[in-house]
Parts: structure tokens; C-alpha cells; sequence
């Protein structure tokens, strides 16, 4: 059975990328080269639509009469995927049911001197390449097979099947899912309402089908939504249908802890679901590599590994890269080592899905050590703009989620050095922004005759700017503001 068309399905740029690659029976047109494929992988994270779109793709072959056998199989294990063989060789062929599966796949075979058997197998939720050995459809030049997964491992492209991979709505396609999926249900939202929503779920497409979903059903308004979405104590699973659209099994959470359950059992064993955890609580635009190999995070990543019994000793920076990799190839997370200080990728509504898998104090103890992570690998003098806006930025997303966390037992010493970093970069507004924020959060937490409340800078000054300053990057900040005399203070 091919997946019923999702409701207000979208046409994209992908499914013409599909298209090209499987083109005149495998003949296709990727790049500068005309070359000849066995077929496409459709590869991406969760929820992105890739099931949609190989059964638009099949339903439209079939329709067009391109096909003379077309093969459905979910293919979630190497059982599923034989089995399917085995249906199809029993049913088309009459095969004896022991030798079915080969049987068909050996009917694929293209043969010379007879017509030529038109054909597309479509293998859908590949969980694991090792469950498709001896199982792949032979290269023939009229036929096509298509594959879905959320790995990108090297196996799945070999024998010359290309991978492509699928991303997320763009603004537009998230606009016209969302205004038509409400008009359905004779509701409507203004466009910027929309467009916001959009951009708090990431452009996820089953995030946005099941927020609209929510919305027909609870008959909240956009705005309101997104106030829930916002509310720091709603998990996500607070926020999805009672009964999920379009046949929908899973919530996108769910979906989710299948592949960090999947990549925290691959080698490193029980790296990859602490690694998550700390990047969870940091920019989902981009991490340095530096903070999640650092000193406080390897210990993290030891300390976790060990609890849920994976006795390795102490985790160096090398297994934390090749935990990295596992996430990368179970599409958790976008990993380009070249681009050093933005290395990494989350996308913010599964870093929103591990944070809420954390119980309070495992919530507390992992903001500590992602704090400690980003100390650890804040350089003392900053040579590095770009390393230092990086660092900046994710700890405005550690504050941004966890602010609390920070302040308990006391202001974590990151606070202070992203504000310092901003006067040594010479963004005094900015700077001084930052500390009279930071001068009423820890007298809201930690009480107004607390250290760490009296220490806050009062008027940070740039490194050498108008003024002066002692060049140590303090800012001669209570000098300024009159509160020492001359020569007193750091």
C-alpha cells in the first residue's frame, strides 16, 4: 500500500531533483554529468517528508504508465524487507513462497532479447543499511529503485545510487501548507502570525501539519499557540493532536527518540544521547567543535556513558568526533568539521525534544556542564572575532533555555565572560545591555547583597576604547561609574 497524499501537500524543489535522478529508467542528470544510477536515497532527519515524497513520486510513475511493476515496501528491518520480496515474488510471479524473494529479484535482472520489464522498488524507513545486504535490487537501465532513511551512511550510496538529501520547508512553502491547511477548516490567520509560527517550528513539515492539526482541534488562535510553544514548563507533546493527521503514527518527538535510541547503541556506544544533551541547550545555528570536545563535556559525556553501563573509561576528544559523526549520519544533527566555529547543527525543535526528556535536576546538571564546556573553551585574549561572536551566541541560547540554572548556586562565570566579551569587541551598548540584565537576574536569584549581584559590572567600557581601561578586559568598569577612586579596583 502506498502512503495516502498528505493533506495540502506541497510540491518541491526536491521531488524535481527526484525526478531528474531517476529519469529514463535510472538515467540521471545530477550536476554537470549525465551518469547511470541504480537509484536515489532520499535521506534526511525526521519529519522532513520523505515518505511523502517517494509515494508522490511512485503514485505519478504508476498513473503516468512509466512502470509495469511498482513494489511498496517498509522496509524498517531486514525481516520487513524480505518479506516484502516475497509477497511480491508470490504474487506477481506465483513463486513458491521459499524462494519467492529471490525469485523476484532475479526477475529484475534485465535479459537480452526480451521486452524489457519496467519496474520501481521503493524501500521506505530504511532503519539500517547491514538490513538491505543481498536485498538490493539489481542495476538495470529500466529500472529505478528508491530508497528513505534518516542515515547518510556510505553504504546506502554505493554501486552508484545517489543520495538525496531532503531539508525543510522554505518561508514559502511553510506559508501556503499552513493558510491552506486552516482553509480546509474555514479558519484563517494573518500572515505574519503565520509566517512567526513557521519559524518557531523550524519549518519542520510534521511539525507544521500537527500544529495546524492542534489548532482546527483545540480552536486556538496562532498567537496563543505560540505562547504555548514559548512556555518553558509545555513540552512538545503538550502541544500535538490528540489524533495525529494524515495517518500520522508518531508525534515528532517520538520520532525522534527512535534515532537518538538507534545512534546512543552504535559505536561509541552511549555517546551519542549525553552528546545531544549538551547540544541541546546551545545555538542551533551553529556550535564550535571546541565546546562539545572540551574538558567539562568529555566528562560529561564519561560520567553518562558509565551510568548506562558503557565502561570506557575516560572519553577523549576523539570519540566524542565519532559520537558527533553517528548523530551526523542518523541526520540528528548537520556536522561540517570545516566550518570549525559553527561545526555544528541542531535543529531547534529536537534540541527542544532531549531538554524535555530531562528530569529537573538532570535539566540543571546539564546546563551547568554546557556552561562549564563553553568556559572551557573561551580563549583568555580573543584573536578570534568570529570564534568569540560564536562563543557569544551560544550562550545567549544556553541563557535563553535555562537562565535559572545558571544562577544556582551561584551566577555561572560564563555570564559575566559573554559580557566581557562584548565590551572587548566593542560593543559597549551592547555590553552594558547585558550587565544590567545580568545585575537584576542574579538580585532576583541570589538576593541584592550576594557576590555575585555586587560584582556585576556597572559600566562596561571597550578594551582600549575612549576612556582608557587597564587592558586586562575588566573595563575599569567601578572606576567609571565613581564608585572607586582613581588607581582603586582590578
Amino acid at each position: 500500500m502506498i502512503p495516502a497524499r498528505a493533506g495540502c501537500f506541497q510540491d518541491r524543489a526536491e521531488a524535481a531533483r527526484l525526478v531528474r535522478a531517476l529519469a529514463g529508467g535510472g538515467t540521471a542528470v545530477v550536476g554537470p554529468a549525465d551518469e547511470l544510477l541504480a537509484g536515489g536515497v532520499l535521506a534526511g532527519m525526521g519529519g522532513v517528508g520523505k515518505t511523502q515524497l517517494a509515494a508522490d513520486y511512485a503514485r505519478t510513475a504508476w498513473q503516468a504508465g512509466e512502470v509495469d511493476v511498482l513494489v511498496w515496501i517498509t522496509a524498517s528491518n531486514a525481516t520487513a524487507a524480505a518479506s516484502g520480496y516475497t509477497q511480491a515474488g508470490i504474487e506477481i510471479l506465483g513463486a513458491d513462497p521459499e524462494q519467492a524473494a529471490k525469485v523476484f529479484l532475479a526477475c529484475l535482472e534485465p535479459k537480452p532479447q526480451q521486452r524489457p520489464l519496467r519496474w520501481l522498488v521503493v524501500l521506505d524507513d530504511v532503519a539500517d543499511p547491514a538490513d538491505l545486504h543481498g536485498l538490493w535490487p539489481p542495476v538495470s537501465p529500466h529500472g529505478r529503485t528508491l530508497v528513505t532513511t534518516r542515515r547518510k551512511d556510505a553504504a546506502l550510496t554505493g554501486n552508484g545510487r545517489r543520495l538525496i538529501e531532503i531539508g525543510l520547508f522554505t518561508e514559502a512553502e511553510s506559508l501556503a501548507y499552513l493558510t491552506t491547511a486552516l482553509a480546509a477548516r474555514d479558519r484563517s490567520e494573518p500572515d505574519e502570525e503565520l509566517a512567526a509560527l513557521a519559524d518557531d517550528l523550524g519549518h519542520l513539515p510534521l511539525a507544521l501539519s500537527q500544529a495546524a492539526a492542534y489548532l482546527i482541534d483545540t480552536g486556538l488562535g496562532c498567537a496563543a499557540y505560540r505562547d504555548l510553544l514559548a512556555d518553558r514548563a509545555t513540552k512538545l507533546t503538550d502541544a500535538t493532536p490528540n489524533t495525529l493527521p494524515d495517518g500520522q503514527t508518531h508525534t515528532t518527538a517520538a520520532a525522534w527518540a527512535m534515532s537518538i535510541d538507534r545512534a546512543d547503541s552504535l559505536r561509541p556506544a552511549g555517546l551519542a544521547r549525553p552528546l545531544l544533551q549538551i547540544a541541546a541547550f546551545l545555538d542551533p545555528n551553529g556550535i564550535p567543535d571546541t565546546v562539545l570536545t572540551s574538558p567539562p563535556a568529555l566528562t560529561y559525556l564519561t560520567d553518562h556513558a558509565t551510568a548506562a553501563g558503557y565502561d570506557r573509561g575516560q572519553v577523549g576528544p576523539q570519540q566524542a568526533r565519532l559520537a558527533l559523526r553517528v548523530l551526523y549520519r542518523l541526520s540528528l544533527i548537520d556536522h561540517t568539521p570545516s566550518t570549525a566555529h559553527q561545526a555544528v547543527r541542531v535543529h531547534q525543535l529536537i534540541q527542544r525534544s532531549v531538554r524535555d526528556t530531562l528530569t529537573p535536576a538532570q535539566h540543571d546538571q546539564t546546563a551547568r556542564s554546557t556552561a562549564d564546556a563553553l568556559m572551557a573553551a573561551w580563549p583568555a585574549i580573543e584573536y578570534d572575532t568570529a570564534l568569540a561572536q560564536s562563543l557569544r551566541a551560544n550562550t545567549t541560547a544556553l541563557t535563553a533555555c535555562t537562565e535559572d540554572a545558571l544562577h544556582r548556586p551561584d551566577a555561572h562565570p560564563v555570564l559575566h565572560r559573554a559580557g566581557r566579551s562584548l565590551g572587548e569587541a566593542g560593543q559597549v551598548t551592547a555590553a552594558r545591555d547585558h550587565f544590567h540584565h545580568l545585575t537584576g537576574t542574579t538580585t532576583s536569584h541570589l538576593g541584592p547583597d550576594h557576590p555575585d549581584t555586587l560584582t556585576v559590572p556597572a559600566q562596561p567600557r571597550p578594551l582600549a576604547g575612549p576612556g582608557g581601561g587597564c587592558g586586562r578586559g575588566c573595563d575599569c568598569v567601578r572606576r567609571t561609574a565613581g564608585r572607586l577612586p582613581a588607581g582603586a579596583g582590578p
